[in-house]
């Protein structure tokens, strides 16, 4: 049992770390109505740039990390204004389009100035594990836990309460209308941008602590998609839940399944359980339903 409830925990941690990824997703759609398919792009640029202030830089970390979520700032800002403000009311399959085509830049980018050996990220958080009684959970879940749920009771507080994100929810809503109500249009995008990038450094600190770091480490961009998708792209409550769901479901299925069939069907789960809810409710589990006029 207590075995159980070790893979049951760790699963739940992992699953709150896909939804501090998944925030990437929600944060710019929330803002933009637009899909953003490079979000592990995203992670890797911010991880590689912590490793270059500190390692190879040999900046203090605070230093470093503060120097790498800047660069992150620009970034965003950079990709706002060179792609999406030119697309500024094209079709939901335009934006998705340019999103994978970024996907194919960053990576590339990456290859190109870092090339593709494996560095080792900073140890920003212990690699000891925590042990309580009979559980053992890795540092890196446990603090990935916490600050999710700090990203999310902080991204909440932000679209519910202040004026910029008000101001951005009611930019997703309809462009004409927030125009029309003096919103700034692409101040609202573009903060947006920003806020991804930095999310990218804060959650790249936490998956990739004393890790190997290589451009496929934007894998975690896909792993955390389901989470994205199941909690409806908007709610980022719904995203903690979504999250701890796909990390039980999935840390259940290494545990007792993969050994029995000898494969790797703890990475297909959480995409059947993801199409088996949208299926049933297209906008998630948490996504908002919306009422038109005829």
């Amino acid at each position: 049992m207590i075995e159980f409830f070790n893979y049951a925990l760790n699963g739940a941690l992992l699953g709150l770390l896909y939804s501090l990824v998944a925030m990437g997703f929600v944060v710019i759609y929330r803002a933009s109505k637009v899909f953003n398919m490079a979000v592990g792009e995203m992670l890797v640029v911010g991880a590689f740039l912590v490793w270059w202030a500190v390692q190879s830089r040999g900046m203090h970390p605070a230093v470093g990390i503060g120097v790498a979520l800047a660069i992150s700032v620009l970034i965003g800002l950079a990709i706002e204004r060179l792609l999406f403000r030119r697309l500024i009311g094209e079709s939901v399959f335009s934006m998705i389009m340019v999103t994978i085509g970024l996907l194919i830049l960053m990576r590339g980018l990456v290859l190109l100035i870092w090339g593709p050996q494996e560095r080792q990220f900073p140890a920003i958080i212990s690699l000891a594990p925590l042990i309580v009684g009979d559980l053992i959970v890795p540092r890196s879940l446990a603090a990935g836990g916490m600050i999710a749920v700090v990203c999310a009771a902080g991204l909440h507080w932000f679209f519910n309460r202040s004026r910029a994100g008000l101001a951005m929810s009611a930019v997703a809503e309809d462009h004409q209308i927030a125009l029309a109500m003096g919103i700034s249009v692409r101040r609202s995008i573009a903060f947006a941008w920003a806020l991804g990038g930095v999310l990218s450094v804060i959650t790249s600190m936490v998956y990739l602590s004393g890790k190997s770091l290589t451009f496929l480490s934007s894998e975690i961009g896909f792993a955390a998609l389901p989470v994205a998708l199941l909690a409806g792209l908007e709610s980022i409550g719904g995203l903690l839940l979504a999250g701890i769901i796909v990390g039980v479901v999935q840390g259940l299925t290494a545990a007792y399944i993969d050994p029995l069939i000898g494969g790797n069907a703890a990475a297909v789960v959480p995409y059947i359980f993801m199409l088996v809810v949208l299926i049933v409710r297209p906008t998630g589990m948490f996504g908002w339903k919306r009422i038109e006029r005829v």
